[in-house]
């Protein structure tokens, strides 16, 4: 099936969603976008995902492309044309259409809305997270608010293309300090031999990951000790389990970070039930 796409005010194959060469998102990564899981046809933690968008917008200065109620009709409307039982919506803003200069178009210009939607395999995933997934360690090279869901993504791109190139299938990132930050698409987790569970504090080292959120909620549902704290890569090869979160990752089992296993260097226990009730967990914190 041709994937349809909405662009401007348009819905349009993918031969024909174009953007302008004067986009500011193509000259300038000047945009920002968002990730939302679609799970058995439903937006999954729709609401937390709209408020990061709005505030990554209101971050770089850059207007809704529309109100808040055709934006949600929109949303809905891009998977039933898609036809996506499960998988993901792919949202992005740039700043607009400008003749190309650093400083913001003045007068204003309209911002450029792009949404598309997209299925996935979740036997493929299920399958990945009973084995376990693989991490090395890099330096942590973004810039300094990774907090703002930006569309500057290369130090992310090279990270990803890093691991994958030695095998893995992700990243986590270290910081100057020679602590983790997060991954490279998705946030780090470990739980201590003690059996708590730790992950980076908010601040503008991490992404404050939306399914970070829900799940620590979660979490705390089910009276499990959480510390948002740094760890070191030290603390992780030491960690009783590890883990990432992301919209498609959903929960995944880490069983080796730089070629050294974690624990049994097999799925435990926290990360196997946390991925199992997520998604009924996630409806009912809604």
């Amino acid at each position: 099936m041709s994937r349809i796409f909405y662009l401007n005010g348009r819905y349009l194959s993918r031969s024909e969603a174009n953007i302008s060469v004067e986009d500011r998102g193509f000259l300038f990564g000047d945009g920002v976008y968002e990730v939302i899981e679609i799970h058995r046809g439903a937006l999954i933690d729709e609401v937390r995902h709209c408020e990061r968008l709005d505030r990554s917008l209101a971050e770089l200065r850059i207007d809704w492309p529309m109100g808040q109620a055709p934006f949600a009709r929109v949303l809905r409307e891009v998977i039933v044309r898609n036809k996506v039982e499960n998988g993901f919506l792919y949202i992005e803003v740039t700043r607009g259409v400008a003749p190309r200069e650093h400083v913001f178009p003045n007068p204003g210009v309209r911002p450029s809305l792009l949404i598309s939607a997209k299925s996935v395999d979740r036997q493929k995933s299920e399958i990945t997270a009973q084995k376990g997934i693989r991490v090395i360690s890099l330096p942590d090279l973004r810039w300094k608010r990774v907090d703002i869901k930006t569309i500057n993504l290369l130090p992310n791109v090279l990270a990803k293309q890093a691991a994958k190139e030695e095998g893995a299938s992700e990243a986590w990132l270290v910081d100057e300090d020679g602590l983790v930050t997060e991954g490279a698409a998705s946030n780090a987790w470990i739980v201590d031999q003690e059996g708590t569970i730790h992950t980076h504090p908010v601040d503008h080292s991490i992404l404050r990951g939306i399914t970070r959120t829900t799940l620590i909620d979660i979490i705390a549902s089910r009276g499990w000790r959480l510390k948002e704290r740094r760890f070191s890569l030290s603390e992780a090869y030491a960690a009783r389990e590890a883990f990432i979160t992301g919209a498609l990752s959903l929960v995944m089992p880490v069983v080796n970070i730089d070629g050294n296993d974690i624990g049994a260097g097999v799925p435990g226990p926290v990360s196997t039930e946390l991925r199992r009730i997520f998604h009924d967990m996630a409806i009912r914190t809604h």
